[in-house]
């Protein structure tokens, strides 16, 4: 259970919020009901997350595994269970998400994929990212994609720490949120 009550969805400051997130991701998932506390705060983030998922122009395959190797990284189930049918949709296969754990000695991933696997692992576990790892998903994506990438590394760490620290795990009763 989050250690926090949910969000209301009928108070009046965050109504339009919540008709908006609706609107835009099919339902108000747990993540947003949390986010709702401070409609600021959720109205950012979801702009943010609408440009990252939506309107980049990094692989969606790629964007997937970099998502679930952030859940995989960060022990973030909800992250993962929300992603893992889009990762599916996105043409990751079920070996490759099966794999993650252990995606450097697995046979199953593209040198692209090897290249910005190992670029999610550096920004996630040390923030700082080692020039021949950089060096390595330069050679494989332009510049434009270089930003995407990390720019999407950068906003599953952000859910991901948002998840955890506040226990929000889809199993959670949220009232009113459909």
């Amino acid at each position: 259970m989050a250690r926090i009550p949910y969000a209301d969805l009928q108070q009046p400051e965050v109504r339009d919020l919540a008709e908006r997130v609706k609107a835009e991701r099919g339902s108000i998932l747990h993540l947003y009901q949390m986010l709702l506390h401070s409609p600021p705060v959720a109205g950012g983030w979801l702009t943010y997350l609408t440009a990252i998922r939506q309107q980049s122009t990094l692989d969606g395959g790629l964007r997937e595994l970099v998502i679930m190797r952030v859940a995989v990284l960060n022990g973030a189930p909800y992250e993962a269970e929300q992603h893992a049918p889009i990762a599916l949709k996105e043409g990751v296969t079920q070996a490759q998400l099966d794999a993650l754990d252990g995606w450097e000695t697995a046979s199953c991933y593209s040198d692209t994929q090897r290249a910005v696997l190992a670029y999610t692992d550096a920004m996630t576990r040390h923030v700082q990212v080692p020039q021949d790892v950089f060096d390595a998903v330069s050679a494989q994506l332009t510049p434009k994609l270089v930003v995407e990438l990390t720019a999407t590394v950068a906003a599953y760490n952000m859910v991901s720490r948002f998840l955890e620290a506040l226990q929000i795990h889809s199993h959670d009763a949220v009232p009113g949120a459909k």
